[in-house]
C-alpha cells in the first residue's frame, strides 16, 4: 500500500481509501470481512457520511470498530450538509441542507453512529453559493474547537469557492481547508452523474497542480466503465451511458486495455492507477462490497505509470512507451 500525507492527520492516508456505499446491514458479513481485509492489506481511511447505505453504513463501521477495537487504527472521512436524501435512497436536490444547522445534526448523528467523538478529516459535502463561506468556515471551526473534527475539507466545491474559504480562514486564524473531494476519474463525464456536484475538469486539475491540495476522488473507477461490463454498441445501463459514452471514452478505454495486457494488470486497475498519477497528491476512493472486488482493486496501488503513459491514457499523446 502507498500512502499520500495531509497535515494534521494522526497517519498518513491510504492511497486506496475504502468506499463505503454498499455496506448495507443485510450484508454485515460482507461488511465486516471488506473492512477486516482492507486493514490487513494496509489500507486505514475508510470514507463514508451519515446517509450512505440508506443510513446504514456508518452504523455498520461504529460497529465493526467497537467489536474489533479498531478505531485507532484508522482514519474516518465523513461529511455533511448532503441534499436530502429520503430512506428510500431517492435524492432531493431541490432540499439544500448547506447550513450550520443540518451540518451539525449530520455531525452529531455520525459521530453516534460511527461510536466515536471525534471524526479525522470532516468534508462538507456540497455546496449553496447562497451561503456565506463565512458562515460555514466559522461552524467548521467551532467543531474542530470542540474536539469533534480534526482536519476539514469540501467535496463537489469550484476552487473559487475554497480559495475565498481560505482567504478568511487566514484573516480569522483559523485552520485552512486542506482536502478537496471532486470527481476524478479517466474517463471524461459528458455531464455530471448527479446533481450539484463537481468533477475535476482540465482547468480545475491544473488549479490542484498549482496549489497541491490534495485530492480524495469519488468515482474514481467510472462507475465501473473500465471493467468491460459495458458496450460501446449497447446502452445496459441508461445513467453510465449518459455519463460517460462518447468516442473519446471508448477510446480511453481501447488504451487502458492495451496498456493492461502490456503490464499484466487490469484496465479497471489502470485506471484506477491514473487516477493515483496526477500532478498533486491523490487518493482514490473504491467501493467494495465484498472481499472479492476489494482484492480486484489492491494491486492497483503497486502499478507505476510513466508521465508519459498518463497523458497517453487521457488521449493526450498518440503514443507512449511502455515501461
Amino acid at each position: 500500500m502507498n500512502y499520500t500525507t495531509i497535515p494534521g492527520v494522526k497517519y498518513p492516508l491510504s492511497q486506496l481509501i475504502l468506499g463505503t456505499t454498499k455496506f448495507f446491514e443485510n450484508k454485515r458479513n460482507d461488511v465486516f470481512a471488506v473492512l477486516d481485509s482492507f486493514l490487513q492489506a494496509g489500507g486505514n481511511t475508510i470514507d463514508t457520511g451519515p446517509k450512505y447505505a440508506q443510513y446504514q453504513a456508518e452504523k455498520l463501521i461504529g460497529q465493526w470498530m467497537a467489536e474489533r477495537g479498531t478505531r485507532d487504527e484508522v482514519i474516518l472521512i465523513s461529511k455533511g450538509g448532503h441534499y436530502h436524501i429520503d430512506l428510500e435512497g431517492v435524492h432531493h436536490p431541490e432540499m439544500r441542507r448547506v447550513n450550520p444547522s443540518d451540518i451539525t445534526k449530520d455531525l452529531h448523528d455520525s459521530l453516534a453512529n460511527l461510536q466515536t467523538d471525534f471524526i479525522d478529516i470532516y468534508l462538507l459535502h456540497r455546496d449553496d453559493r447562497n451561503v456565506p463561506v463565512q458562515v460555514l468556515m466559522d461552524m467548521l471551526h467551532e467543531h474542530q474547537k470542540a474536539g469533534k473534527i480534526g482536519v476539514y475539507g469540501v467535496s463537489n466545491w469550484e476552487s473559487d469557492r475554497i480559495e475565498e474559504a481560505n482567504e478568511y480562514a487566514d484573516r480569522k486564524g483559523y485552520d485552512r481547508i486542506l482536502v478537496n473531494s471532486p470527481n476524478l476519474s479517466l474517463a471524461q463525464l459528458n455531464e455530471v452523474r448527479w446533481a450539484e456536484t463537481v468533477a475535476l475538469d482540465g482547468e480545475y486539475a491544473a488549479w490542484h497542480q498549482r496549489t497541491k491540495m490534495p485530492v480524495i476522488s469519488w468515482a474514481s473507477q467510472a462507475g465501473g466503465f473500465f471493467t468491460g461490463t459495458y458496450d460501446r454498441n449497447h446502452i445496459s445501463d441508461e445513467e453510465i451511458a449518459r455519463v460517460y459514452y462518447n468516442d473519446d471514452n471508448w477510446e480511453r478505454y481501447d488504451r487502458a486495455v492495451e496498456l493492461a495486457n502490456k503490464k499484466g494488470v487490469t484496465a479497471n486497475q489502470i485506471a484506477v492507477a491514473y487516477v493515483l498519477h496526477q500532478q498533486f497528491p491523490t487518493c482514490a476512493i473504491v467501493g467494495c462490497k465484498n472481499v472479492k472486488r476489494l482484492q480486484e482493486a489492491l494491486p492497483s496501488v503497486e502499478i507505476e505509470l510513466t508521465a508519459d503513459e498518463v497523458k497517453w491514457l487521457n488521449l493526450e499523446l498518440a503514443d507512449a512507451k511502455v515501461r
